[in-house]
């Protein structure tokens, strides 16, 4: 595993990913300032201020407090990008570890993109209930990298699963190997846990599941 996760960052900076790596990386942060600024609007509409240095404190505050927001929001957000980019990246990566093998079949585009909007959801709420145990002592870090160790293992493995076998089997493989793919979920995990590095989630968490699941296949057809 600490050799695939190593292998798959020193991947997501080489030239055949420079332009998938741009792609992805401009439309996390597009989505995470229309986030922002979102909230950033119904901060200030739900708690209107008539004392104009009062109302700059607030926004400031408010601004602080969704800086730290953003950071539970960064897991769904890459998750829907990932959804969008994943056969993209997983193409790169088959052919730079197996070049002779058999290609993967991409999903349909609204097929991923579905997928990708299904986990993105699941994250949201996985998130919300981390957001709230950040105020137990103990628990706040076990209870972040426990709950998106679980949704990125799962997600990124049956992605990169699904471009050789059907949803159904691709979900019995990771059952099967559950222990693996979550020790791989929480590589990802601590990852996104990184400032600015985490911005290449999408990038990193699928070349590390698709080194996993062409191991796993490897192994289970020897």
């Amino acid at each position: 595993m600490i050799d695939d996760a190593i292998a798959a960052f020193a991947q997501i900076f080489t030239p055949p990913f420079r332009a998938t790596l741009l792609k992805s990386l401009a439309l996390t942060i597009g989505l995470l300032a229309l986030a922002w600024l979102a909230l950033d609007r119904i901060g200030l509409a739900l708690v209107p201020i008539a004392a104009p240095w009062l109302a700059t404190a607030f926004a400031i505050l408010l601004g602080l407090g969704l800086f730290v927001g953003l950071a539970f929001l960064l897991a769904p957000v890459t998750s829907l990008v990932a959804g969008l980019f994943l056969d993209e990246i997983a193409g790169l990566v088959e052919r730079e570890i197996d070049p002779n093998g058999p290609p993967g079949k991409a999903a349909p585009a609204l097929t991923s993109a579905l997928f990708g909007l299904r986990f993105a959801l699941l994250s949201i709420a996985v998130n919300l209930i981390a957001l709230i145990l950040l105020f137990v002592p103990g628990v706040n870090l076990v209870a972040f990298l426990g709950a998106n160790g679980y949704l990125f293992g799962r997600e990124y493995f049956e992605l990169a699963a699904m471009r050789f076998r059907s949803p159904d089997d691709a979900r019995a493989m990771r059952q099967r190997h559950s222990l693996s793919v979550f020790v791989g979920g929480l590589v990802i995990a601590g990852f996104v846990s990184i400032p600015l590095l985490n911005l290449f989630t999408p990038l990193f968490a699928t070349a590390l599941m698709v080194r996993l699941h062409k191991r796993l296949a490897g192994a289970a057809a020897r």
